[in-house]
């Protein structure tokens, strides 16, 4: 037997064993996704289509639901949170990104990305009680700057009409800056002499971001806004905090992850919770179908 066909019996025998390996990993990830993912959605799509007693309603819950005086309130509240947050994301995490980019040869782009990742060890619950204290004029160490703003106390800061910016500004805080780490390193791999090649044919700084880079990063952009656009639905934390804190004045139904909270847990009708999340589910779904057919996500560079 010769050398070549000794290597390429010796490759065959290896790859079960690697293929054995790649399963092995991605079993562990399987099990999570059917025992905390899939089940789960099953099990409140069931919920969604049957009654109390288990006998199918077909859309009745939905409408049920839909005919809530809280619901339409609940859903323009988040509809209009997304805008703001996913508008921010993009602009700011963008350009920050590419700031970064710009300025890593000087040796100070290891000093930003810590500074920009920090908040994100504050996430959750955790990061809503710090910016509870951050927004009380009576203890706020930005007090001054609250006052500037003809805020006197806790109350005037939150009230409804600047809960989308506050949230916001939350959301901002504790996600940003994974991502502008995540675009960072997808700047890195834009191939050098693209970017040599704009310089030498009189591209500046704006244009080679605008025409080179930004385009470059579209999948990633993307990717970011469905993932963002996902967990912004489900918004939940921030506002059931805040209205703890202020004695329902932010609202205990404010998003719709709230009033399904409701549903379940105070009115007993766990049919009724079960189509909110459902529908939540189908619009993440349908959003992130619309961005990754209209961007061309999945197709080859």
């Amino acid at each position: 037997m010769t050398g070549a066909a000794l290597r390429s019996g010796s490759a065959r025998a290896r790859a079960p064993r690697r293929n054995r390996a790649g399963l092995g990993f991605v079993a562990g990830y399987l099990v999570l996704l059917v025992a905390f993912g899939i089940l789960p959605t099953a099990y409140a799509i069931y919920f969604a289509f049957t009654d109390a007693e288990g006998g199918f309603t077909g859309f009745a819950n939905f409408a049920d639901v839909a005919a809530d005086f809280r619901f339409a309130d609940a859903i323009g509240h988040v509809a209009l949170y997304l805008l703001c947050w996913l508008v921010t994301l993009v602009v700011v995490v963008v350009g920050l990104s590419l700031v970064l980019h710009h300025v890593a040869a000087r040796g100070v782009g290891k000093g930003l990305r810590f500074v920009y990742y920090v908040p994100g060890a504050l996430a959750g619950a955790a990061s809503v009680m710090v910016w509870l204290f951050m927004l009380d004029p009576t203890v706020s160490p930005v007090s001054f700057l609250l006052r500037q703003f003809g805020f006197e106390t806790f109350g005037q800061v939150i009230d409804p009409g600047h809960l989308p910016v506050l949230f916001t500004l939350i959301a901002f805080w504790t996600g940003a800056g994974g991502w502008i780490v995540v675009m960072h390193g997808a700047l890195n791999n834009i191939p050098p002499d693209i970017l040599e090649a704009a310089r030498i044919d009189g591209a500046g700084v704006w244009q080679t971001a605008w025409r080179i880079q930004i385009p470059l990063l579209r999948k990633w952009i993307v990717y970011m806004v469905i993932i963002a656009f996902a967990g912004g639905a489900q918004l939940f934390v921030e506002p059931q905090l805040l209205s703890q804190a202020s004695v329902g004045v932010a609202g205990r139904n404010y998003s719709p992850n709230q009033l399904s909270y409701t549903f379940a847990f105070e009115l007993n009708n766990v049919n009724g919770a079960a189509a909110i999340s459902v529908e939540l589910l189908v619009v993440s779904v349908v959003v992130a179908a619309l961005f990754i057919a209209r961007s061309g996500f999945f197709d080859a560079d």
